[in-house]
């Protein structure tokens, strides 16, 4: 069976951030694949949102022998377990998210699902932990480095290592 390369950003904004982070890793560890590599934590304000409190953010790499519409149902699974609600077109609080960054180097583009992330580099929150783990890849689409992404990112917004 072949092994996928996957890129993860897990991250919350509500309840006991790190212990959310925590279960999360160890959904994913358990139902989706063996982590490669693990960045720090980061603190970040809330992205497109007012008045909202902090988020935590983290970026995992798995090896998975999910495909990426699998994998999505897995992580479809762990936000409802955290009672999180889609509004198209709205950011909203959440105890979780997960977004797929990258799977291998490939591009999708479905209706329910487009890799790489389609605003991976507009975010500073998801390029600062990318760039601690994974600074030399190359986004298949932009053809930067991450390093290169963050550089020059216009979000100005405060991502501290915690």
């Amino acid at each position: 069976m072949s092994t996928n390369n996957v890129v993860l950003c897990i991250g919350g904004n509500l309840g006991d951030r790190l212990e959310n982070l925590e279960e999360t890793r160890d959904f994913i560890e358990f139902n989706m694949g063996d982590f490669i590599a693990v960045s720090g934590i980061y603190e970040s304000p809330a992205w497109g949102m007012e008045a909202a409190p902090d988020f935590l953010n983290q970026v995992v790499e798995i090896s998975t022998t999910l495909n990426y519409l699998q994998l999505l149902a897995e992580i479809k699974e762990i936000e409802e377990f955290y009672g999180r609600k889609r509004t198209p077109g709205k950011y909203t609080s959440r105890e979780m998210d997960v977004d797929i960054l990258f799977f291998n180097d490939e591009i999708v583009e479905t209706e329910k699902l487009t890799i790489p992330h389609p605003r991976l580099h507009e975010r500073r929150f998801v390029l600062a932990p990318l760039a601690e783990m994974l600074p030399d890849k190359i986004h298949p689409v932009l053809h930067k480095s991450i390093a290169e992404l963050l550089k020059s990112c216009e979000d100005t917004s405060s991502v501290k290592r915690i």
